[in-house]
């Protein structure tokens, strides 16, 4: 198990990510800001504020230690309560101006529990999802298949399998509805051994730019006015509501007493709430839950 090659690809994914999307940008650049973790470990986050395409795009490394894992890490694994751990990954969120540029997601981590006189537990996991606020089937099927391709590799099974896994785990029970259009999402992943499911995790971090990218190209400059803006704030409540209730690295970072400013730059900068809103039905905005937010086979369909 080498934990510094993990570190040093997480790095340098990083890297990549950030280049790509300030090129993309054209207008801003990404300010860096590395910190420590009193108990163990620290991380380099970076953020772009205002840029002429991204409103708010961070992307962050973090490598942390810990004496004892945190209750939302131990809730389906007691059997590991009382170890010492090491996480490391980069997660970012991408929010653009342009309501017809998705909100993208992505992780890929790291986890090791350890305990005196015992093996080390480890395993992988991360994945991306797209968030549309205007729905294009161009867009839909070209993200999957990336994500296919990065899985291909590896197994016939496995981008069906995560990608199912994605739809469940993005899903507002309380809205009954998905985040978004999905991806892949995997967790727990060591079945394989360490160098495949290495291989693996590199394979979907690498993917994540070369599936977003380009739709970022080709909706930028699409022409919108305050409808969008609005609907686009207000969809944008929904990720937050999904980030501050369910999601596991969220509850895992505020539990482990990370670093709050880097965990919670997922958020959106504006958001807004609006009581019973429903959009009109045949319009652009009902065919987002109507079609774009439902149960697809986008490859299947394509």
């Amino acid at each position: 198990m080498q934990i510094d090659q993990v570190r040093t690809y997480l790095l340098q994914l990083q890297d990549a990510i950030c280049r790509e999307l300030s090129e993309e940008d054209g207008g801003a650049d990404f300010i860096v800001d590395e910190w420590q973790r009193e108990e163990g470990g620290g991380g380099r986050t970076r953020v772009l504020s205002g840029g002429a395409v991204l409103e708010k795009a961070g992307v962050n490394f973090s490598h942390v230690r810990g004496a004892s894992l945190p209750p939302s890490a131990t809730a389906s694994r007691p059997e590991m309560a009382g170890r010492s751990y090491q996480a490391l990954g980069v997660s970012l969120v991408i929010h653009p101006h342009n309501p017809y540029v998705p909100t993208s997601h992505a992780n890929v981590r790291m986890f090791v529990a350890e305990k005196e006189g015992e093996a080390p537990i480890w395993w992988f996991g991360g994945g991306y999802d797209l968030t549309p606020y205007y729905g294009n089937r161009e867009d839909c099927i070209g993200w999957h298949r990336v994500a296919a391709e990065a899985c291909a590799p590896f197994g016939e099974d496995v981008y069906p399998r995560f990608k199912r896994w994605c739809d469940e785990y993005f899903y507002l029970r309380h809205r009954n509805e998905p985040r978004g259009i999905g991806g892949l999402f995997f967790d727990d992943l060591n079945e394989w051994g360490f160098d495949t499911c290495f291989a693996f995790m590199r394979s979907v971090g690498d993917s994540y730019i070369r599936a977003y990218r380009p739709i970022v190209q080709r909706r930028k400059e699409t022409p919108y006015g305050d409808r969008e803006r609005q609907f686009q704030l207000y969809r944008r409540g929904r990720y937050v509501e999904f980030n501050l209730v369910f999601d596991r690295g969220t509850l895992f970072g505020l539990q482990s007493g990370g670093r709050t400013e880097a965990i919670l730059m997922s958020l959106p900068p504006l958001v807004r709430w609006e009581y019973d809103y429903h959009p009109e039905p045949g319009s652009a905005e009902a065919e987002l839950t109507g079609y774009y937010l439902q149960d697809r086979d986008w490859l299947g369909d394509a």
